[in-house]
């Protein structure tokens, strides 16, 4: 008869050296691209949806709404990524009691927040429309349109915690399953009911608490039914006020960086502004080439914050060498193929995007600053894949701040002199700074983080 495997046993299989390969990267990378781009169009469908419906506040009060609801869900974004650095270092350790304790802790997280999300939404309401101060037609549907869809705010953060967990054990097939079911849904459901049934805004937003719902239990479901409950952490474990310190501090880090990640685009948006509603309209149109060069470089910087965290977690610095070198060249690569391809078929696409001819013009003008930004952004989205996997979060907040800094001083300076050229080379000197901070700092960071944990 054989005995049952031990506990030590299955964790000897997950802990210690791994090789690194193209296909463990991409196992990872790939699922994670496929699963992001589902969010692109899943805007386009509620726009084209509430555009079908023939009025402009309509279109109008769903942006706004967006917008107010990306500042929000931006703003907690640490949770998806403290989890999967946790759970990648807990996975290398081949720890799985602790893989299931950060997940418990960070689902608590996100169920407390999203709770107090939906207590607080009429002074976020309140607050959103006073930044935007759109008409008050378009104020009435923002507001139909806010207090629907703010009741995903739980299930919406939860699934920031369970993407994390995920992620963490590198299982990428899961988490475009998880993104795919969460924006189909959204998508089947806006088309129905704001659509077929002419719900309107309010379907919308239905849609999308439901699609969101929908993710968090079939999530939670995937991953609570492959818990081994010889695995389970006790209630002090999880709760552990070390444990809980480290989480905080690590989500704290990451939440003020991306404070300074979201003000430095809305600083390149007010600039703008002055400059013009053309030049404004031609710089909105091009940063959607800087967001679609993002979608893939993050499934890429996914795979970096898997194998850093999971190589820490080994204790094990060569596949922690090999997964920054590997997953550098293809990330450069990519953005130079990007970047290229923009250069060549880049008006093609601005005029797939707009029909107004004195914004085709003023795009077309500007369109090279706006395909160097995939190459200039790789490094960035990179290093920081491999801070989150490393959980250096205190080095990502402050390199952000160098960089931010950095850009403005060149704004001060080139805005005066170059105008919207002088804003688009600010952006790209952002996010080069960024990169380059980085990565200096991750010779020095690796040694003292493999030194503690060997």
């Amino acid at each position: 008869m054989i005995a049952a495997e031990s506990l030590e046993d299955r964790h000897a299989r997950e802990a210690g050296p791994f090789h690194v390969t193209n296909r463990l990267i991409f196992s990872i990378a790939l699922p994670m691209t496929l699963g992001f781009l589902t969010t692109p169009l899943l805007g386009l469908v509620d726009t084209a949806v509430v555009g079908r419906l023939g009025r402009a506040e309509l279109l109008a009060g769903l942006a706004i709404g967006a917008v107010i609801f990306d500042l929000i869900f931006t703003t907690f974004n640490f949770l998806r990524a403290a989890t999967t650095g946790l759970v990648a270092q807990a996975y290398g350790r081949g720890d799985r009691r602790e893989q299931q304790a950060v997940f418990w802790r960070s689902l608590t997280t996100a169920l407390v927040c999203g709770g107090a999300l939906v207590l607080l939404s009429p002074l976020l309401l309140a607050g959103g429309l006073r930044l935007m101060a759109p008409g008050p037609e378009v104020a009435a549907v923002t507001s139909t349109y806010f207090f629907y869809r703010i009741l995903s705010g739980p299930a919406a953060l939860a699934n920031y915690a369970i993407l994390g967990f995920v992620l963490g054990r590198g299982e990428g097939s899961i988490g475009l399953l998880l993104q795919t079911l969460i924006n189909g849904t959204n998508i089947a459901l806006s088309i129905l009911l704001g659509l077929a049934l002419g719900w309107g805004v309010a379907g919308v937003a239905i849609g999308t608490v439901a699609g969101e719902v929908i993710g968090a239990l079939a999530g939670f479901a995937i991953v609570y039914g492959r818990f081994d409950k010889r695995d389970a952490p006790d209630w002090a474990t999880i709760f552990s006020v070390e444990r809980l310190t480290a989480l905080f501090g690590l989500n704290r880090d990451i939440m003020i960086r991306s404070f300074v990640l979201v003000a430095a685009f809305t600083l390149m948006t007010r600039i703008g502004t002055a400059l013009g509603p053309v030049t404004l309209a031609a710089n909105a149109v091009l940063m959607t080439i800087f967001l679609v060069a993002g979608y893939y470089l993050d499934g890429l910087a996914n795979a970096a914050e898997q194998l850093t965290g999971r190589s820490i977690g080994a204790a094990y610095r060569p596949a922690f060498d090999r997964a920054i070198r590997m997953t550098a060249a293809w990330s450069l690569g990519l953005a130079l193929f990007t970047t290229l391809a923009f250069l060549v078929f880049g008006d093609a696409l601005v005029d797939l995007l707009t029909t107004a001819a004195d914004v085709r013009v003023v795009a077309y003008e500007y369109m090279p600053w706006a395909a160097l930004t995939a190459l200039t952004g790789s490094l960035a989205f990179l290093m920081d894949g491999v801070f989150i996997g490393a959980t250096w979060s205190r080095d990502m907040r402050n390199m952000m701040l160098a960089a931010f800094l950095g850009y403005c001083a060149a704004l001060a300076v080139l805005v005066p002199l170059f105008g919207n050229h002088g804003l688009w080379a600010g952006l790209n000197l952002f996010l080069l700074m960024r990169g380059l901070f980085l990565l200096m700092l991750v010779p020095r960071r690796a040694t003292q983080t493999f030194r503690a944990v060997q």
